[in-house]
């Protein structure tokens, strides 16, 4: 992961340089929309952190540390407000302004170039994401529960198809890709699989393609759910066990958290099946948005919080809630990262590019003609 080491010695840099102009800042800046206290300075600050569901239990246990570690730092009281939804929500809210979050974290970064795009079909003449780091990483994953997908030799999506073709009944299912990226980013594999290419190279013309259309509508055809996000399609699915539903496309973080409370309920394990033709990582990327409603103060206050999120304390706790580092220098914790854990040390299938903007925006458009319109 080279380029997330790239990343965090420009963060790093950037960090230093806020540091050595806090006291400029201070001096210079007024009007900042917050408490104000001496000499400019606010006496708190409130941002929005606007993320996905996922890794709701990490950010919700790392966030009171932040607040009193940034008190400690600058004598500023800071408040941060945590709105949790899907990830096609999110993008949705601050379209349309039901949401104007500082900071903005969806699962994968595949949607940046998405919401920039979108954001300029509204009129705007630059673009609201600009910068932006990785937090942590998660493969996209198939999950299975382990005694019927062993038995069935499942090691992606087309394997799917195949049982279909020797009419082996089972219930499958994601997070709407409409709301979820998980669900987003599941659909782009099943195309992929479909097409026999790789998500990059797929084309819109591939998502116009009858038998490409067959084969993922088949797949479909077995869902039983379509949850609005990927972290609540997990639990759900380990709530109602092996019965309710099979197969189900999530993210390696989501098994880790709900592999061992399935088998003390039910006798039988959620393992992550890693499509061996190749996978794709969520990076939940870091954004404090380009947007005229964050101030000079909440930038600032986002960037010492990005910096507390990717201390290797912090991405150590991030691996107790089932997300690989995004910092190289972090050992990936074998006591977690095993198969008893219903997962796999090391990724060993590609790590995938996703397709282009239009690509996806195409896909999100053959969903209206694959999805299971039963449910």
């Amino acid at each position: 992961m080279l380029f997330v080491k790239r990343g965090y010695l420009l963060l790093l840099a950037g960090i230093l340089l806020g540091f050595l102009s806090f006291s400029v800042i201070s001096m210079l800046y007024s009007g900042t929309g917050q408490p104000a206290g001496t000499g400019g300075i606010p006496k708190e600050i409130t941002i929005e952190f606007l993320y996905t569901s996922e890794k709701q239990g990490w950010i919700e246990e790392v966030t009171p540390k932040f607040e009193r570690w940034f008190e400690r730092r600058f004598g500023i009281k800071i408040h941060i407000r945590l709105t949790v939804t899907g990830t096609h929500d999110t993008v949705n809210r601050i379209l349309d302004g039901s949401a104007k979050p500082t900071i903005w974290s969806p699962a994968s970064s595949i949607w940046i170039s998405y919401l920039n795009m979108k954001w300029r079909a509204r009129g705007n003449d630059y673009d609201i994401a600009v910068d932006w780091t990785p937090l942590v990483l998660s493969p996209v994953v198939l999950a299975g529960w382990r005694t019927f997908s062993e038995k069935h030799q499942i090691r992606g999506f087309m394997d799917l198809y195949r049982l279909i073709g020797e009419g082996i009944d089972f219930k499958y299912g994601h997070p709407d890709p409409l709301l979820s990226n998980g669900g987003a980013m599941t659909l782009i594999l099943e195309f992929a699989e479909a097409a026999g290419k790789r998500p990059e190279d797929l084309t819109i013309e591939d998502l116009r393609n009858e038998t490409v259309i067959r084969i993922v509508k088949a797949i479909e055809s077995k869902a039983i759910y379509y949850g609005r996000s990927t972290g609540f399609f997990g639990a759900w699915a380990a709530e109602n066990g092996p019965d309710a539903i099979h197969f189900f496309g999530i993210y390696e973080n989501v098994v880790l958290e709900n592999s061992l409370k399935a088998l003390r309920k039910w006798g039988d394990s959620l393992v992550a099946i890693y499509p061996e033709s190749g996978t794709l990582m969520a990076d939940h990327p870091f954004v404090i948005l380009n947007a005229t409603w964050v101030t000079t103060w909440q930038r600032f206050a986002a960037g010492q919080y990005l910096f507390f999120l990717l201390l290797p304390e912090n991405q150590e706790l991030a691996q107790k809630h089932g997300f690989r580092p995004a910092i190289s220098g972090v050992p990936l914790d074998r006591e977690i990262f095993n198969p008893s854990n219903g997962v796999k040390y090391e990724v060993d299938v590609p790590i995938l590019k996703p397709p282009k903007g239009e690509v996806l925006e195409a896909i999100f458009l053959a969903w209206v003609r694959v999805r299971n319109t039963g449910l």
